[in-house]
């Protein structure tokens, strides 16, 4: 997967750049993706670190057994990455990038640990956008959303 692809955090202060993806889109129901994410898993996809580089801020890291580092935005608190120390890639959260959509899952581990709630999804009532299902608070934080935009930005946040 040899795309150039960026994201980042919900506040902006953590960008990166990911010049190629591993063949490892997944998403990992284990307990501790668990608790590192606060959902019920982690969705995952590999950068080779010879093409991942941070563009903005340093990520702050929690080291969650002796091999492995959780990375965050230390500011707004989006998870952010998976690394073994031994590893040649780091494992990028797929929602921190700019577009998540353009990223299929492959496959998914961590079984052992599968909430029950993930069967629960496609039974569940769709209530649509929240700009229809909610007109006035969407007005209301789309007013004074301070979220990153989905592309890379010269500076953030804007100065006014």
């Amino acid at each position: 997967m040899s795309q150039v692809r960026t994201g980042g955090c919900q506040c902006g202060a953590i960008r990166f750049r990911a010049a190629s993806l591993r063949d490892n889109p997944h998403v990992c129901h284990c307990r501790m993706c668990q608790k590192a994410t606060g959902n019920f898993f982690a969705a995952l996809i590999g950068v080779p670190l010879e093409d991942f580089t941070w563009t903005r801020g340093t990520p702050g890291s929690f080291r969650s057994s002796d091999h492995v580092q959780r990375g965050f935005c230390s500011q707004c608190g989006t998870p952010l990455f998976f690394r073994h120390d031994q590893s040649q890639h780091i494992s990028m959260s797929i929602g921190a990038f700019d577009h998540p959509e353009t990223i299929p899952l492959a496959f998914q581990l961590g079984m052992e640990s599968r909430l029950p709630q993930v069967d629960q999804l496609s039974g569940l009532m769709d209530y649509g956008s929240t700009e229809d299902s909610d007109p006035d608070d969407f007005s209301a934080i789309k007013a004074s959303n301070r979220q990153h935009p989905d592309h890379d930005t010269a500076t953030w946040p804007p100065r006014d």
